[in-house]
């Protein structure tokens, strides 16, 4: 069972349901979890060691789009989280109680993160990079990407390879920052071309070399074609005008928001803490966590200031309920008027079976 996978234009939608479902059946989820546990027990003992976690641990960070363990520092500790998850950061075993109830949270957060950012799974074979490069905007598109690089210093493939890491998934390329991308479909494009001569790079010349190794790029995609989890989201502010219309959900997630900020003796508030009643608003309003997107970051930096809501003034509940209310207000206005489009994407080493993994059950 993975997050659900539909059918779309682009490809297959992950948005979670599946999981929920799974989780959400309490005699399915014990199965799934007795599956589970017996298959990393391997001693039998009716505990799960550090060690015998390891493949859940691995499981989890691939349904995750992370790399390998140990293969990038960056994402390590990410690893390192989830196991304290299980052991509490100081246990050496764990039971199938316990073992239950953490696969139970982490589940239903990525099921949540995908209910709220569905991820679309796309196959990238070439084809639709053949489309584009014959299609009448191609020429537009790329001299547009030709302008935009400074030139001072850089060869004609170091033009060439910028220009492969501007071009998007609906283009028909694969992220070309990807170092997989990179080795494996942009560098033997480029050494089957043969090089280039280190001549002045004119428009014209740029133009008809990129088309080139565009056609060689699809031919390589072609042959190895590249598995892409895509997600995007558009921040309108939509989210917030449709919880600022439901009072009665407003007050709910207010209150909820404020059982998450300290209080005086008085039960007053300092209007400081406004930032962290944001974010546990956020998901309601259809906002991003604060500091995930720095775009949207700067929106509410921008309606903060318009309040003076960093300068510690102590308030009551009701006028910290009523400032934060009006801060999703200027923040809604601002997205109305300028949308933030966000999107991600993430090679898939294992084609489609990054997130299938951890919810299979034994097949022993």
């Amino acid at each position: 069972m993975e997050g659900k996978k539909k059918s779309s234009a682009g490809g297959q939608v992950m948005d979670g349901s599946d999981i929920m479902e799974l989780v959400g059946n309490e005699k399915v989820f014990s199965n799934f979890v007795d599956h589970k546990f017996q298959e990393l027990d391997r001693d039998h003992d009716g505990k799960l060691s550090v060690k015998e976690l390891q493949p859940a641990v691995a499981d989890i960070g691939a349904a995750l789009g992370l790399p390998a363990q140990g293969s990038s520092p960056d994402t390590d500790h990410i690893y390192s989280e989830v196991l304290n998850e299980f052991t509490h950061g100081k246990q050496e075993e764990v039971s199938k109680t316990e073992f239950k109830e953490v696969l139970s949270d982490i589940l239903l957060g990525m099921a949540a993160g995908l209910k709220r950012d569905p991820v679309v799974i796309l196959r990238i074979d070439g084809e639709d990079l053949l489309e584009f490069i014959h299609s009448p905007s191609f020429e537009t598109e790329i001299i547009s990407m030709f302008s935009e690089i400074d030139l001072a210093g850089g060869s004609l493939q170091d033009c060439i390879i910028k220009t492969f890491e501007k071009l998007t998934v609906g283009q028909g390329m694969p992220p070309a920052s990807d170092a997989w991308v990179m080795s494996n479909i942009v560098e033997p494009a480029l050494q089957s071309s043969g090089g280039f001569h280190e001549e002045p790079i004119s428009q014209e010349t740029f133009l008809l070399e990129f088309k080139k190794l565009s056609e060689s790029v699809a031919q390589h995609l072609k042959e190895h074609p590249v598995i892409v989890a895509h997600s995007e989201n558009t921040f309108d502010g939509s989210g917030i005008k449709r919880l600022l219309a439901n009072k009665f959900e407003l007050d709910k997630i207010l209150d909820a928001a404020l059982k998450n900020v300290p209080k005086d003796q008085h039960g007053k508030i300092s209007n400081e803490y406004l930032r962290v009643a944001l974010d546990v608003v956020a998901p309601s309003a259809g906002l991003p966590p604060v500091g995930a997107v720095d775009q949207m970051d700067k929106v509410i930096t921008d309606a903060f200031k318009m309040f003076d809501a960093d300068g510690g003034k102590i308030i009551k509940e009701d006028e910290f309920k009523k400032m934060l209310t009006e801060i999703l207000g200027i923040i809604m206005l601002q997205l109305e008027g300028n949308p933030i489009s966000v999107s991600t994407n993430s090679v898939v080493h294992e084609p489609l079976a990054s997130s299938s993994t951890l919810l299979q059950p034994s097949s022993s």
